[in-house]
């Protein structure tokens, strides 16, 4: 009797270890990735998702407070300004960039710090270690194709098990400022004979009166006004899709249809690029570079530039870019003449 005790125990004792090695097991594949570090230097092996979600009521700093009122925020807009839900495709994913190693999808929106957070991305997931400070590595190499993987190259069941289980964040800035910015860096430097080749001929032709035979073919003296006229003409967006450099935030990265749980802006840049990097676990190895000062706001250059438009197309571009004022909470810039 003793012996088929002892032997009733041991099979349920066999049957509890198996328990734990199954659960165990399965439960390392529902983590991400980036939960148990290559290099070994994480401290937790909570995700960036978790570590966000999971911080105790009772700690919660002014800063994070702050990002859960900007989630809150883009949550509520959505609810009051969009109206028709929609099935995300792989189009849609192309600018979100994924890393697999720390759990992290980042949106990225050209003219908001994106090279410097490829760069930082690039550094991040180089399982080599061979790559430390995001400077060394050149802008053009940071924006290659293939470097970095976008979440559009997954299969399906993969996509979404990383939006379910990733920290998924973006950087914004104000509209205005940074259509001007990509004006500036676009139109008129004289490196970027690509662009004035493609576009500034283009926008010449149609909206410049009488324009010079050198002008049609250079392209390389987009004036703001006629930027502007080309960015609201009905026509522009029929014939192709913005440029992403112009093109609107909300179009890039479906704030909406993705739940972002990070929303930085470029007006914190450093400091909300330093509590996803904290948040991420990475703070200590990684830092964020560092832009270089103006002594001019972008918002009194924007200004500048905002007296070159006449008031009704002032409205036709507001209009056109108001979504990306409503989601991100930008309040209607004070030098513009609306009425």
């Amino acid at each position: 009797m003793r012996r088929v005790s002892r032997l009733i125990i041991a099979m349920c004792l066999g049957s509890f270890v198996m328990i734990i090695i199954y659960f165990q097991s399965n439960l390392k594949t529902v983590l991400p990735q980036g939960s148990e570090r290559a290099r070994g230097s994480r401290k937790s092996v909570r995700s960036p998702l978790q570590t966000l979600y999971a911080t105790d009521p009772m700690d919660l700093s002014p800063l994070h407070l702050m990002h859960q009122s900007r989630r809150e925020l883009l949550q509520d807009a959505c609810r009051e300004h969009t109206h028709k839900r929609r099935v995300l495709i792989p189009d849609d994913l192309k600018h979100v960039i994924v890393d697999d190693l720390h759990g992290l999808l980042y949106c990225y929106v050209p003219k908001v710090a994106c090279t410097n957070w490829k760069r930082v991305l690039l550094v991040l997931t180089d399982e080599s270690g061979n790559l430390r400070d995001p400077l060394q590595i050149p802008a053009n190499e940071a924006h290659a194709p293939g470097r970095l993987r976008t979440l559009s190259e997954y299969s399906a069941p993969e996509i979404n098990r990383r939006l379910r289980g990733y920290l998924k964040f973006l950087f914004v800035r104000e509209p205005f400022e940074r259509l001007v910015s990509a004006y500036r860096n676009k139109f008129t430097r004289s490196y970027n004979t690509a662009f004035h080749r493609r576009y500034g001929t283009r926008i010449i032709a149609r909206h410049r009166h009488e324009p010079s035979p050198e002008a049609l073919e250079r392209g390389d003296d987009v004036s703001f006004a006629e930027f502007v006229r080309y960015l609201v003409d009905p026509g522009t967006r029929r014939e192709e899709p913005f440029n992403e450099h112009w093109e609107r935030a909300h179009t890039l990265c479906h704030p909406c249809l993705i739940g972002y749980d990070v929303v930085g802006k470029y007006e914190k840049l450093h400091e909300d690029a330093a509590y996803v990097l904290k948040l991420a676990g990475v703070d200590g190895e990684v830092s964020f570079p560092s832009l270089a000062g103006s002594t001019r706001t972008t918002g009194d250059m924007a200004a500048d530039f905002f007296k070159s438009i006449s008031p009704e197309y002032q409205k036709k571009l507001y209009d056109l870019y108001g979504m990306d004022f409503l989601l991100f909470n930008y309040s209607t810039p004070a030098y513009l003449q609306l009425t």
